[in-house]
């Protein structure tokens, strides 16, 4: 799987790969109260993704 963010044609390109284009705001210059939403998503997009895969917690 490989995740990006928004660079469309301008990220490289493997074959055999599955991409994901998550929509995040850029996080660079903003607080603890703008960063941590963006964490959050991340976070939800990152469990999302492994249970849809089948992958379930560490035992």
């Amino acid at each position: 799987m490989v995740i990006t963010r928004g660079c469309g044609d301008a990220c490289p390109f493997f074959f055999g790969r599955t991409y994901l284009d998550w929509k995040l705001e850029d996080p660079a210059g903003r607080g603890v109260e703008a960063v941590c939403p963006i964490r959050d998503g991340i976070e939800q997009g990152v469990r999302g993704l492994l249970t849809g895969l089948g992958v379930g917690p560490a035992a």
